[in-house]
């Protein structure tokens, strides 16, 4: 059975717990977050990928919010390590068929998707034969694939442009992973003037992954394709590593959650800088934390 953790870990930078303080007592909790839209994107979930501190808490945490009242999506890449017939994944017809241009490349946009009947709730998968058909998430024999960057913004934008056909406006977005670090910088840049995501926060969970993805050096080039310049990207450092993709994701980022209880010292440091809402690490999900860390996030300038 799921179960909450009692005590609270949101914080907002190095002064977190007196802002949080002060928030709570100005905040009527029996009132926030009243029928919010909350649009997860994550790089892995409990039951299609290993068990992991990112699958499981991609696979709780929005069964517990839809529990607490709000509405949620859910999104995932469909690689081929996702047993189809097991888990039951079916396409959906009216949402596939969409071409997305990646690097001056068409690529078919396939929508499937699989329920939780436990949970109620249905996980949304993003497919494409040349990206996901493999049997390996990012790397083979510690090789990372050479179109990981490819992957990622196939991803992100797919979750994106499957959102707004389903004419579903998120109120917040949370991305777990760094595979999904590129979704805060479209949603910034790209996606800021579509009605579907013009109001939308994003939050990013950071997790030290022990298979973190990282991307080839042409991924700035795939950028520059969708506009995006160089200077957008300057908080990479010039880097494709993991470590990277969480700079960019907490430059863009509206708020910050501490997925793992050790992170890089590098991320550290940028969490210990922030005077952006930050939500820290929990062993055990706490929904009144999460919807708390959520209203703060959407009310903060």
């Amino acid at each position: 059975m799921l179960r909450a953790a009692r005590k609270s870990h949101l914080s907002c930078g190095r002064d977190g717990y007196m802002l949080f303080r002060t928030f709570v007592e100005n905040t009527n909790v029996d009132t926030i977050m009243d029928n919010k839209k909350i649009l997860y994107i994550s790089q892995e979930i409990e039951p299609y990928m290993r068990e992991s501190e990112m699958a499981h808490v991609s696979r709780y945490l929005p069964q517990l919010i839809q529990e607490a009242g709000q509405e949620v999506r859910i999104f995932m890449p469909r690689y081929g390590l996702v047993n189809e017939r097991r888990n039951q994944l079916h396409e959906v017809i009216r949402l596939s068929g969409l071409n997305l241009i990646i690097n001056d490349t068409d690529h078919p946009l396939i929508i499937k998707v699989a329920s939780i009947p436990q949970a109620r709730m249905q996980v949304y998968f993003i497919d494409n034969d040349d990206f996901f058909k493999r049997k390996s998430k990012f790397a083979v024999d510690g090789k990372q694939h050479k179109d990981n960057d490819e992957r990622s913004i196939f991803f992100v934008r797919g979750a994106f442009e499957t959102i707004k056909k389903l004419l579903w406006i998120p109120d917040v977005i949370h991305c777990h992973g760094a595979f999904t670090a590129l979704a805060l910088i479209y949603l910034k840049q790209v996606y800021h003037d579509d009605p579907c995501f013009a109001k939308a926060k994003i939050v990013y969970s950071l997790y030290n992954d022990p298979s973190p993805v990282e991307m080839p050096a042409e991924l700035f080039e795939k950028l520059r394709f969708d506009k995006l310049a160089d200077e957008l990207l300057a908080s990479m450092g010039g880097q494709t590593d993991s470590v990277a993709l969480d700079r960019l994701a907490i430059a863009y980022a509206d708020g910050l959650v501490r997925g793992s209880a050790e992170l890089s010292p590098e991320v550290e440091t940028l969490l210990s800088q922030t005077d952006k809402p930050v939500l820290g690490y929990q062993q055990e999900i706490d929904t009144e934390a999460y919807n708390l860390f959520y209203n703060q996030v959407l009310t903060h300038n």
